[in-house]
């Protein structure tokens, strides 16, 4: 029975920020589990990844957005439009910045997005475990002269440092509301989502240069297999690249590295299924195509649902 009572407490809460500052290890960290995919490569979130915090008196849905960039093509337009999306009808905005670099043009870019926005928006600065207890001082001067938030909060979201302070200050902050999803439930997205995700995040792992910025991933097929012994799924899926050179880096020779990204995605997948899989990888090769509409919205990334 979800919950509906004056007491209770829920709201929508967008993490918006420049790429790799940790928006998608904070979401991981609260929720208790994966559902945003990580690395170190810029840009790494495409779309918008909902996650659902369910606590006794609230409920708190964060959405993780794609890190403010300047686009150099149209997957990259699309990916900004779905941050600046997120604001428009949520309860709280949580800027993060990253406390070892300084202040950017990107973080000026989206202080100036936020002039004119009613919602409260909290500075939180993430990786403080990176940087001497002195240095915050001057980093939060460094932004409160240019922007006068509602709340500071230093956090490192992967030691788990003042996450608790956070969630309490964001919960004050919320309307009483329903409860909107199941207490067990983690996020909205569909399990072929998050699949997709987890097979592109090992390719993001153990590629570099233009090959991570030029791939994406279909599910093509998910199929409980009825005559075997034990339980087992099966998931057949297409990594898609811009060219034929990057097929034979993502294959590797032999086959080597397709097999590894297969491997790696597979244990991850098992985990989140809760039963075997078995996952059968294919390369096509699909040229410019974060430059052309007809592809990017064959590979998720539609304009109308924004």
């Amino acid at each position: 029975m979800l919950q509906n009572n004056e007491n209770y407490k829920s709201g929508f809460i967008s993490i918006i920020g420049r790429p790799n500052v940790g928006k998608s290890t904070f979401l991981n960290r609260v929720i208790g589990q994966k559902i945003a995919i990580m690395s170190d490569k810029p840009q790494t979130t495409r779309n918008k990844v909902q996650g659902v915090l369910t606590l006794e008196n609230s409920q708190m849905i964060f959405i993780d957005t794609p890190g403010i960039h300047t686009p150099k093509h149209k997957l990259g337009d699309f990916m900004l439009k779905v941050a600046k999306n997120t604001l428009r009808e949520v309860d709280v905005i949580m800027f993060m910045v990253n406390a070892v670099e300084p202040r950017g043009k990107i973080d000026e870019y989206i202080m100036e997005m936020l002039e004119n926005n009613e919602t409260p928006v909290f500075l939180v600065i993430n990786k403080i475990d990176q940087v001497h207890p002195e240095k915050l001082v001057d980093i939060i001067e460094s932004y409160t002269k240019k922007y006068n938030f509602a709340e500071i909060l230093p956090i490192s979201a992967l030691q788990g440092n003042n996450i608790e302070k956070l969630l309490e200050t964001i919960q004050s902050y919320l309307p009483q509301g329903p409860q909107y999803y199941p207490a067990d439930q983690v996020t909205d997205h569909p399990e072929r989502f998050i699949i997709s995700e987890l097979i592109r995040e090992k390719v993001l792992h153990l590629t570099r240069e233009e090959i991570p910025h030029s791939i994406a991933v279909v599910i093509d097929k998910i199929k409980k297999e009825e005559d075997t012994e034990k339980d087992m799924i099966r998931v057949s899926a297409t990594i898609v690249v811009e060219r034929d050179s990057q097929k034979g880096i993502v294959i590797g020779k032999k086959g080597a590295l397709l097999k590894e990204v297969g491997t790696r995605a597979r244990k991850d997948i098992e985990m989140l299924l809760g039963t075997n899989v078995y996952l059968e990888l294919w390369v096509k090769v699909q040229k410019d195509w974060r430059n052309k509409s007809a592809h990017l919205k064959d590979y998720g990334f539609r304009d109308d649902e924004y």
